[in-house]
């Protein structure tokens, strides 16, 4: 299977509905540059915003747009790297847990409507279990796999070489990255009232 293949409308659309029926917010573009118009429109002004690392925020020019800083914005993040005492950093990494919006990507989205995101750290599982109200995740259609099973194999055999070998360019080869953590998102329960909101790009973006 190549994991670089972007996905066909019939597929986009079945992991549209899968999506809407486990209580996800799909939202499906064309381009890179709708993406960010449409973060764009789902953050308001004021909103405290925190995010991981991430090639895909990266390639849509969020990380950037960002860096900006005029967006109106609260960057949680740019707060944190500014703290140097690290007793007061740990503490504002704590707070940063509820953030109003989170926004990240995944490592593989099924057409059954499910989510896997690995992490080396943890730092943005929190986030997008539970801490933040509104979880706002973009996904390049080559990301969409048949199966939950799919998305384990996509990480293990493409994104998790891409990434160490990233890893080792950036920090030198005694670095690399490590599989510590994972989430299966599967559904949100109506009850908490988040907003769960899956922008699904046509483009290949991230690994």
């Amino acid at each position: 299977m190549s994991y670089d293949t972007l996905a066909t409308d019939s597929m986009i659309n079945k992991t549209v509905e899968e999506l809407t029926k486990r209580n996800f917010h799909p939202i499906v573009v064309a381009t890179k540059e709708e993406a960010l118009a449409k973060i764009k429109e789902l953050v308001p002004p004021g909103a405290s915003v925190m995010n991981g690392a991430s090639k895909t925020l990266e390639a849509i020019g969020y990380t950037d747009h960002l860096k900006a800083g005029n967006h109106g914005w609260k960057n949680l993040h740019e707060d944190i790297l500014a703290e140097k005492d690290p007793a007061k950093q740990a503490v504002l990494r704590r707070q940063a847990l509820i953030s109003d919006f989170y926004l990240g990507s995944v490592h593989g989205l099924s057409e059954t409507g499910e989510m896997l995101i690995a992490s080396n750290s943890g730092s943005q599982l929190p986030h997008i279990a539970y801490s933040s109200p509104n979880v706002v995740l973009v996904v390049g259609a080559q990301k969409i796999v048949p199966t939950l099973a799919d998305t384990y194999q996509r990480l293990m055999t493409h994104v998790i070489p891409l990434e160490d070998a990233r890893m080792k360019e950036v920090y030198g080869p005694e670095s690399g990255t490590k599989l510590n953590k994972e989430f299966v998102f599967h559904g949100e329960a109506a009850y908490t009232g988040r907003m769960i909101s899956v922008i699904i790009v046509k483009e290949s973006l991230g690994f």
